[in-house]
Formats: C-alpha cells, sequence, structure tokens
C-alpha cells in the first residue's frame, strides 16, 4: 500500500500536474505549427523554388538489392517545422517576460562609505597623542 500511496503523491505534487498541462497544450501547438508548415508556408516556398514538393526530394545511391534511398526532403520540411515551433516559443516566452517585469525601480544610491579601521584607529592615536 506504501507504493501507491508514494505513487499518488508523487503523481499530484504541482510541478507534475504542470508538465502535463504543458506537454497537452504543446502538443496541440505543435499540430497548429505543422500545418501552419504543411499547408501555408510550405506552398509558398514550393512556389518560390519551382513548384518543388520538399516531401518528395530524394536521392538514391546502388542500384538492385543494394539500393538505398535517402529522402532529405522530410528532413528540410521537419528543420524547417522546428525552426518556426522554436521561434513561436521564443516569441511567446518573450510576451510572458515582458508582462512579468515589473518596472524597474532605480537602486537606491548607496550609503558613503565610512571610515576605515586603520582610518578611525589613526585618528584615536593622533588624539591620544594630542593629551
Amino acid at each position: 500500500m506504501g507504493f501507491i500511496k508514494e505513487f499518488k503523491e508523487f503523481a499530484m505534487k504541482g510541478n507534475v500536474m504542470d508538465m502535463a498541462v504543458g506537454v497537452i497544450i504543446g502538443g496541440a501547438f505543435g499540430k497548429i505549427v505543422s500545418s501552419l508548415v504543411d499547408d501555408i508556408l510550405m506552398p509558398l516556398v514550393g512556389v518560390v523554388t519551382g513548384n518543388v514538393d520538399f516531401t518528395k526530394l530524394a536521392v538514391e545511391f546502388g542500384e538492385g538489392d543494394f539500393a538505398a534511398k535517402l529522402t532529405y526532403g522530410n528532413f528540410i520540411q521537419n528543420v524547417v517545422d522546428f525552426l518556426i515551433v522554436a521561434f513561436c516559443i521564443f516569441l511567446m516566452l518573450k510576451g510572458i517576460n515582458k508582462l512579468n517585469r515589473k518596472k524597474e525601480e532605480p537602486e537606491a544610491p548607496a550609503a558613503p562609505a565610512g571610515p576605515t579601521q586603520e582610518e578611525l584607529l589613526a585618528e584615536i592615536r593622533d588624539l591620544l597623542k594630542q593629551k
């Protein structure tokens, strides 16, 4: 019974629940960005590049049984997808940081530094010499 109770406490911690929500929202956000890339941006890039369908770009090496096909177009598509997701997350975090940033209060001027210990001792010495 201790294992189940321990797991329940772990699963119900705030950080785990926040992470689960983040993963779910991230998955949905990823689908939106993938649709943006696949359905809007890549066709425009294809028009600019002469209607090249990046997903079909490939190079074949060898012949017969020893042939290998490198589909580098899918890689290009995924790199573009990643860059757009990273840029969107950057913009989102930048906006959140801007909202969370409080107006920076100017620091109070530092109090003037008092005399050092050596200066105080020298002053006491001088006062004692005068008497």
